[in-house]
């Protein structure tokens, strides 16, 4: 039940943060040094929310909405992978090697992120448009009902996303138990090797075209360094 309780936090939290992006208040509390360190308090875990949000801050470093770009949803990508190294952890705080494995399954959750903001952003125009004819035809009540409605898609929509990615380590905690000590020293490595090219990205800037390129380099070097440790460990 403890499960299923904090998913319901998890999306809530989830779906605020998706309006506070770019609907409302925009106080930067979807950034995901905070939208990470806030999920990591929620859950009980503020350690782990602080380092993967660090993380992430440094990847996501400058990325933001400008006109018809749209950036990799970094709030997404913050508080799912937050959520899922959290309820990952069996009854303990998440280790660095749980916060890799979280990283590895659910960072790249804010592409899809930018997939879904760009069909609510459809949505959204359309709305307006219903809604000024509505205006115009003195139907203001129906009109600000259009206005409400563009507001919750967002909300529900990134809360059942949160969940589904968070929700990951909630599937995942009894495998956990059972990997061997050789793959979780080797994720526990793979930490600081992601952290480093998490803030290669953040100098170079985020919304360079490098910066998938060295995000992609970064995971398959984080992967390669788990699997050598893993078998070099079975291996000894």
């Amino acid at each position: 039940m403890g499960g299923w309780y904090q998913l319901g936090i998890v999306g809530l939290y989830g779906g605020l943060l998706a309006l506070e992006r770019r609907a409302i208040l925009q106080a930067m509390f979807s950034r995901p040094l905070v939208a990470s360190t806030g999920m990591g308090v929620l859950l009980g875990d503020p350690t782990t929310g602080l380092w993967i949000g660090v993380l992430l801050e440094l990847f996501h470093l400058g990325g933001a909405s400008l006109g018809a770009s749209l950036p990799e949803h970094e709030t997404l990508s913050a508080t799912s992978t937050t959520a899922a190294a959290v309820l990952m952890a069996p009854g303990e705080s998440a280790s660095p090697a749980l916060w890799s494995l979280s990283i590895l399954l659910c960072g790249g959750s804010g592409s899809f992120g930018r997939w879904l903001e760009r069909r609510l952003d459809a949505d959204t125009a359309r709305r307006a448009e219903q809604a000024n004819t509505r205006a115009e035809h003195g139907a203001l009540g129906k009109a600000m009902r259009e206005n409400l409605w563009a507001l919750w898609a967002p909300f529900w929509v990134f809360g059942g996303a949160t969940v589904l990615f968070g929700g990951l380590g909630l599937l995942l905690r009894p495998v956990v138990t059972d990997l061997s000590g050789a793959l979780m020293q080797g994720l526990t490595w793979a930490f600081p090797a992601m952290l480093t090219v998490a803030a290669a990205c953040g100098v170079r800037g985020s919304r360079s075209r490098e910066a998938g390129r060295w995000g992609t380099l970064g995971g398959l070097a984080a992967l390669l360094w788990v699997v050598g440790w893993w078998l070099g460990g079975e291996g000894a």
